[in-house]
């Protein structure tokens, strides 16, 4: 038991120092955590798509895609939808949030999600195996084959580390987005990455040409007054709730329609200026508050099917996720993540706000 404990304490330190300075959740984990627990659960006897995958292989595989979805949330700069959500909540309502509000806003509950997930994980989809030192045995081998950190590794880490204080304290001096370039000039100055690296990587750019045209589309609409008026004509239908009320509702009915979309990309993009133009129909509502509710659920939302957010699909094709364990899980882990943000979320953001 205690080997077991060790094993996913170690993959949480892992995700959740990564997830503050990695704003892609598929790669922090379908690309970087994912290629190391897959030969994890073969040292337990536990293979895919067969009986033995109880041994280990799917609760090693479920804790780390419900950790993924929580550090998801919990850091605005650990999914890339965040940051859109961000851009487009400026471009359509002028409310500006930074990294140190967005944390603020989540910790409480994040972190105490962080540390219960692995225990939560190991109640619904429990090992068969309780104890054993495959796992240390194996790590130890393969960090001796590695060797010391290079000195390229070492400046990687300086910058990031710096990237990461200045997300975070200098956000008055400088903007987050030329914190990135700078630190990509730098790694491209010392040799890290290469031009040709930096051009082969069809997914940023991908991003980043959707992002900017998103967000510009986004600021269109509502120069142009649509958003004023959608919000209107909502927020006429439910005025008649509660402030409160209404966020609750607005909030529940945002997450719930994740299992209609294929990616939170798309959901942010599809959903979130109809929902922040209902609710600034309202009267009395607070927007800012309702922001800082409605934003961080994106992370929390990827738990709940296999398309749900970038690595649900690399999870659910390992072959240790059945599709009835995946949805049944799904929907279990999904409520408690909803039901904790409301119930120990909303307090706090009152009483910060």
């Amino acid at each position: 038991m205690e080997a077991i404990r060790t094993t996913y304490h170690r993959h949480h330190c892992c995700v959740s120092i990564l997830a503050p300075f990695t704003p892609s959740n598929t790669a922090r984990s379908a690309g970087t955590i994912y290629p190391v627990i897959r030969n994890l659960p073969p040292l337990y006897d536990s293979h895919p798509n067969d009986p033995s995958m109880k041994r280990m292989g799917s609760f090693l595989m479920w804790t780390a895609l419900a950790s993924t979805c929580v550090t998801s949330s919990l850091f605005l700069t650990a999914m890339a939808p965040n940051l859109l959500a961000i851009a487009l909540t400026e471009s359509t309502t002028g409310i500006q949030i930074n990294w140190g509000q967005w944390f603020m806003a989540i910790a409480p509950v994040g972190i105490l999600l962080l540390l219960l997930v692995p225990l939560l994980c190991y109640w619904l989809c429990a090992p068969e195996v309780k104890a054993g030192h495959e796992i240390s045995d194996w790590a130890r081998d393969e960090l001796k084959q590695l060797g010391k950190l290079t000195r390229k590794e070492i400046v990687l880490v300086v910058m990031v580390v710096t990237a990461l204080l200045l997300w975070i304290f200098g956000g008055g001096i400088i903007s987050a987005s030329l914190v990135g370039l700078v630190v990509i000039c730098g790694m491209l100055l010392t040799g890290i990455v290469t031009w040709d690296d930096i051009l082969k990587n069809n997914a940023a750019w991908n991003t980043f040409v959707w992002f900017a045209t998103l967000v510009a589309l986004a600021g269109g609409l509502s120069q142009v007054g649509f958003v004023n008026w959608f919000g209107n004509v909502v927020g006429g239908q439910i005025s008649h709730f509660n402030p409160l009320m209404a966020m609750v509702a607005l909030t529940v009915l945002f997450y719930a329609l994740h299992y209609f979309f294929a990616s939170i990309t798309a959901h942010v993009t599809a959903l979130l200026p109809v929902i922040l133009a209902a609710a600034s129909g309202i009267p009395g509502l607070d927007m800012q508050m309702f922001v800082l509710l409605l934003l961080p659920t994106l992370g929390f939302m990827g738990i709940l099917t296999p398309y749900g957010t970038g690595p649900s699909p690399v999870y659910y094709g390992s072959g240790y996720l059945p599709s009835a364990l995946f949805w049944r899980l799904g929907a279990i882990f999904g409520l408690i993540f909803l039901v904790a943000w409301l119930v120990i979320g909303l307090p706090w953001l009152m009483l910060i706000n």
